[in-house]
């Protein structure tokens, strides 16, 4: 267990989870957190990494900062995606051994699956087959993060784990429409529509492709539930275990907005993956369980995008 007076750096405390790792450690007491913004400490940079852990001496790292994005994102900007977040991984995880961090988390994503492996996806299914086209080069970022975990923890027996969460949304979520994932793009375009008396909305896709969404608080517990109960070098699924139509997601949020117009799927976009559940087996048998459904999830992120991002049109993009 990590005594609450323990050194944690959580690196990039200002994402979506990041900062719901942050809000969830506070909350039960550890009080010697150690963040950095990105103007403090550029994460693609070797040498501030270097000094930044040799200065500081965290005693666990969780690793959630990431450059990350919707399908648009992904299929616009390939470069930037595989080149920052393996610049990130690899300086992080390398300068934790370095300066002998106790144990570190890193965050990879259910896009590391094949495309087409067998539902509910399990962590062995890891490079059995072709990645989705759309966010490949993320996934190749993150599986290499993975790789360089389970590498330091078998040439240096270094305590380096790997949680693998599903589709996340939440408080802190990116509501930018060119960069957001699908909840929180969503939830803004049926604000919008309803603020503007907008007769329809449209959505990408066929909306039959099933996703599962898993909300942030959710996911930042099990990252400290892991921290503190797992040690294996093989990663661990982290999601609800249940998973909805794109078509039917639309649905509860435009419930959740109070739109009353249409909703238009647009089948000229990409669907990307058709199905991407996860089995939380693995997790579930070391005991934990998610908590927060989804239709009070969503209520949840429509508020904060009403308290926040909605309050400052400006700060559109959220805290990502």
């Amino acid at each position: 267990m990590m005594n609450q007076n323990a050194k944690i750096y959580v690196a990039g405390h200002r994402g979506l989870v990041g900062a719901a790792i942050v809000r969830y450690l506070k909350a039960h007491g550890f009080n010697n957190l150690v963040v950095a913004t990105s103007r403090e400490l550029d994460l693609r940079e070797q040498g501030a990494v270097r000094a930044f852990f040799a200065e500081q001496r965290p005693d666990y790292v969780f690793l959630a900062a990431a450059k990350v994005g919707g399908i648009l994102a992904n299929d616009s900007y390939p470069a930037e995606f595989i080149y920052e977040n393996l610049m990130m991984e690899a300086n992080v995880i390398d300068a934790a051994y370095r300066n002998g961090v106790q144990k570190l988390l890193f965050l990879g994503s259910t896009c590391i699956y094949p495309k087409l492996a067998p539902q509910p996806l399990k962590e062995e299914y890891l490079l059995s087959g072709p990645l989705e086209p759309t966010n490949e080069w993320y996934a190749v970022a993150k599986i290499a993060g993975i790789k360089m975990c389970q590498a330091y923890q078998r040439q240096y027996g270094a305590r380096f784990i790997s949680a693998m969460p599903t589709n996340l949304y939440g408080p802190g979520d990116n509501f930018d429409l060119e960069k957001s994932h699908v909840m929180p793009a969503l939830i803004r375009k049926f604000h919008e529509a309803k603020m503007a008396n907008a007769p329809s909305v449209i959505v990408w896709g066929t909306g039959k492709p099933l996703r599962e969404f898993l909300h942030v608080d959710d996911c930042a517990r099990a990252c400290v539930f892991l921290m503190e109960n797992y040690d294996g070098a093989d990663i661990v699924n982290v999601g609800m275990g249940s998973d909805i139509t794109i078509g039917d997601l639309a649905s509860l949020v435009k419930k959740a907005v109070g739109y009353t117009g249409e909703t238009v799927f647009d089948t000229t976009k990409p669907d990307g993956t058709p199905r991407k559940l996860v089995d939380i087996g693995r997790i579930s048998a070391l005991g934990w369980r998610p908590e927060i459904g989804l239709e009070q999830g969503i209520a949840n992120a429509y508020q904060w995008f009403l308290d926040n991002v909605n309050a400052a049109p400006d700060q559109v993009r959220g805290l990502a």
